[in-house]
């Protein structure tokens, strides 16, 4: 019974699958779709200032023509708006003035949730979007809430749409009678733009009317057509403006109290800290501004999400910083860009403590590495050209280690001064097409080795942008010895490169990709890889409904066929077939929806860590997995998302074993309970029965059992050499994620957050066995207990107020803390583990951070 509730959305979705296949069965062949014609506003220009005060009672308003009869593209894309909009746009030497007035039906009818920056929560909004090189491919997004709340966003091929950047601009709005009016003020100094006499800008203007959970746009805007700036209008009247001096700085002050109970012995577990530095834009010409940051200071960014990582892969975390998420978009084309790795863990401080000499300890070791700057270059000329240039400074990291019986102190190098570049040239082209070349170097000083990484993309639409040819090719050099090691760099010489082919358009979409990564190509000096010697195929194919049907507003099933040969030696890695599907109901707007994926017996050549790969691989028997996913209405004040997933396998009948599971639930409430105050909860718990994988943490010659097993595996404890196979486990994965967090705006510029998360994943281990070459698996004698639970516990308490436009005072308290246990230790329970993680010493900091805006242009002016 439980199984028959638990896939009858699976069935429901398959059988509207089926007859969305026979409607476009009977159906005529299908053609291009069209983009709507470009609909053309005219700008007025003005000779006084406009009042920003939310209230279009200046007479040069009424000078200007309104934009007006906006179309609907959500949920249900065609119809005219009933409620009516009218949108004008002034503009004069240094401004540019757009003043909407949003007509409805009652004053209960506008939802205005207030909202920290670049939220939008549960409100209506209104957009102008400005592609003032009208190259139909890069944008600049401004949006105001009814309570005055502001979101920015740049949009490209690269970053898509990216809330990340922040521009200084003001606004102002007003609630009168059943209307709201929104009142922008953008200065020239916000966007760029090329020195022609006569300005020809693409423009788009959006209103969301939340009530309805519908969006319109000004200019028709067909979800069945491919892109999504090259479906903007054109602004016209713009003329005699120059783009102005771009200058300004933003300078900083900071405090920092810390409280670390670990602190080493003779270090004082209380510090202080004060900070100084600033940020500068400059606009170099029209097109190109420089951004620099000087001495940053980082400490204030939102912490890391620590998990336990039993994979042979690193963890990648997300960037919090602003300085590497803000206007990025170029630096991020062909993905050869981690920001992460700026700033990162020093390359020698997981090795420090074997450089210590008899009698001596560790009493400090930074775990990030300090930058002196960083600063951009970047712009599109008026010929579509984007240039991007990055640079980053990073110092020489050091560990101190102490004599215990003489108290002598001395110093380990564990990162070398290091320079981090990266230059990018885009060129944008007709159809909404585009060529691009990146190259990024990392120079270390010292005695170890250099990096870089050249590469090339390219995407090719034709007239219709129906179809779509893309693909891309990298070359990775590294060139010296390892880090503190006389030993040549490994991974000298690589390459990879992947194409594509597909329709990109109307309701059926298909795309046919191939790639090859080598054995050698290695990025990751300055961007992320996860594993290279790949040979990778695939076919997908998409089938979208628009239009409302039956009782729901829209319907969207796509599928990929996906096939994985190992590159050097070339041999079978992995077959997979995924399905999904999700669709969201007319009345009620809740969604709901599926991944399904079938994966024949694969070989996972990276699991064993032997190296060069092609020997020993794991095999992992054929298993089914389904995700159903549900979420709510968001609209309403308890809205509400849930997962829940199952992996089922086959028999592994090489040794007497139970088959694998791999279980998996998603629990995601909001509840807003004003305007101002929303609380969100999220509860992320899995379980792997039956994991086969790799012994976390390896062997340990240390350890008599340890010893015995190494022997038994071909290895000698007392030359050194390691086991010639390799010792697998059988285990039991249990993980548990809860995060709590709280958001309270006072007023559009001030606002509190907090966010609460503990984390624990505890694995035990039911057997072991040994893994020959082939994925020869036997059983073996292993007695050591290696159970291991891991707990993380953070919070994250913010309060921000922007005083002023682009000035902000923030506080910040932050307390996180750590505990991995083993062998006994180790424990299922999840409250135990709570309240031990809880009841664990943890790091506390309070800071405090000023930034003044301070521009150049305001300044002459007083």
């Amino acid at each position: 019974m439980f199984l028959t509730s638990f896939l009858r959305p699976f069935f429901l979705l398959l059988g509207l699958w089926t007859l969305a296949a026979r409607a476009m069965a009977q159906a005529p062949a299908p053609t291009a779709p069209a983009a709507a014609t470009k609909r053309q506003l005219t700008a007025v220009r003005i000779s006084q200032p406009i009042k920003l005060d939310g209230v279009l009672d200046e007479a040069q308003w009424q000078q200007a023509r309104p934009a007006t009869d906006f179309i609907q593209n959500r949920p249900k894309p065609g119809p005219h708006e009933k409620h009516p909009t009218e949108v004008r746009i002034l503009y004069d030497d240094t401004n540019l003035y757009v003043g909407a007035i949003m007509h409805d039906v009652s004053p209960d009818s506008i939802m205005r949730e207030l909202t920290a920056r670049d939220r939008f929560g549960n409100t209506d909004f209104f957009g102008i979007f400005l592609d003032t090189y009208a190259d139909k491919l890069n944008g600049y997004g401004f949006f105001v809430t009814p309570s005055g709340g502001q979101m920015d966003a740049r949009y490209s091929p690269a970053g898509g749409e990216d809330f990340n950047w922040n521009a200084v601009w003001d606004s102002r709005t007003s609630l009168q009678g059943t209307d709201w009016v929104a009142e922008l003020r953008i200065p020239y100094s916000a966007i760029r733009f090329s020195t022609t006499e006569v300005q020809r800008w693409g423009l788009q203007l959006m209103r969301q009317r939340q009530r309805d959970n519908a969006g319109f746009f000004w200019n028709e805007v067909k979800p069945e057509v491919n892109g999504f700036v090259n479906q903007w209008g054109e602004l016209q009247g713009v003329q005699g403006v120059k783009p102005p001096l771009r200058l300004s700085l933003t300078p900083y002050v900071s405090a920092y109290v810390n409280h670390n109970p670990l602190s080493a012995e003779g270090s004082r577990p209380t510090t202080t800290s004060f900070n100084g530095g600033a940020d500068v834009k400059w606009g170099i010409n029209e097109s190109f501004t420089l951004d620099a940051t000087l001495v940053p200071d980082f400490g204030q960014v939102q912490s890391d999400n620590q998990v336990l990582n039993l994979s042979p892969f690193e963890v990648q975390f997300n960037e919090n910083r602003q300085f590497f998420t803000e206007g990025t978009e170029l630096f991020n084309k062909g993905n050869l860009f981690y920001s992460r790795r700026v700033g990162a863990t020093p390359m020698g401080f997981y090795g420090a403590g074997s450089k210590l000499r008899p009698g001596e300890k560790l009493v400090s070791n930074p775990s990030e590495t300090q930058l002196i700057n960083a600063t951009k270059v970047s712009g599109r000329t008026s010929h579509g050209l984007g240039i991007g240039v990055f640079n980053a400074l990073s110092r020489e990291m050091q560990a101190t280690a102490r004599n215990t019986d003489t108290g002598e102190e001395r110093t380990l190098t564990t990162q070398p001064l290091a320079n981090y570049s990266i230059v990018v040239l885009d060129q944008s082209l007709k159809n909404n097409s585009y060529l691009s070349l990146i190259n990024t170097n990392v120079t270390r000083a010292g005695s170890t080795y250099d990096a870089n990484v050249t590469g090339g993309l390219f995407r090719f639409n034709d007239k219709q942008n129906m179809y779509a040819f893309d693909g891309s090719v990298a070359y990775s050099r590294r060139r010296g010895t390892q880090f503190g090691s006389e030993r040549a760099v490994d991974d000298r010489d690589g390459y990879k490169y992947s194409l594509g082919y597909g329709k990109v358009g109307g309701t059926w979409t298909w795309g046919l990709n191939h790639g090859i990564e080598s054995d050698t190509y290695n990025p990751n000096d300055l961007g992320i890889l996860f594993g290279n010697n790949n040979i990778s195929q695939s076919f997908e194919i998409g089938y979208h409904k628009y239009q409302p049907f039956w009782k729901v507003n829209n319907f969207h099933i796509f599928s990929q066929l996906s096939h994985s040969l190992l590159y050097k030696p070339t041999r079978y890695q992995s077959t997979r077939l995924y399905v999904g599907a999700n669709t969201v109901f007319t009345k009620s707007f809740a969604q709901l929806g599926f991944n399904f994926n079938f994966d024949p017996q694969n070989h996972n050549y990276f699991e064993p860590r032997v190296f060069p790969l092609g020997l020993y691989y794991v095999q992992v028997p054929g298993s089914s997995n389904l995700v159903l996913f549900l979420n709510s209405d968001t609209r309403k004040k308890l809205s509400l998302g849930v997962n829940a997933g199952l992996r089922y396998a086959a028999l592994d009948e090489r040794l007497d074993r139970p088959r694998r599971q791999n279980y998996g639930f998603g629990f995601y409430p909001r509840y807003r309970v004003s305007n101002r105050l929303t609380f969100r909860y999220s509860l992320d718990w899995s379980l792997a029965r039956n994991q086969i994988g790799y012994v976390n943490g390896g062997l340990d010659a240390g350890q008599a059992l340890d010893r015995r097993l190494i022997q038994a595996l071909g290895g000698d404890t007392l030359s050194g050499r390691g086991p010639a196979d390799v010792l697998l486990g059988r285990r039991d994965v249990a993980t548990v994620s809860n995060v709590l967090s709280m958001a309270y705006t006072f007023t559009n510029r001030m606002s509190f957050t907090l966010r609460l998360r503990h984390y624990t994943s505890n694995v035990h281990y039911q057997d072991f066995a040994r893994l020959a070459p082939g994925g020869v698996e036997t059983p073996a004698a292993y007695a050591r207990n290696r159970d291991n639970t891991y707990n993380a516990f953070n919070v994250d308490a913010v309060y921000s107020w922007w005083f002023a436009p682009g000035s902000q005072v923030s506080v910040v308290w932050k307390n996180a803390g750590t505990t991995f246990l083993q062998a006994e230790e180790a424990t299922p329970l999840y409250f135990d583990n709570l309240s031990h993680t809880i009841n664990t010493p943890h790091n506390n900091s309070l800071s405090v951070k000023v930034i003044y805006f301070l521009d150049y242009l305001s300044l002459k002016r007083r």
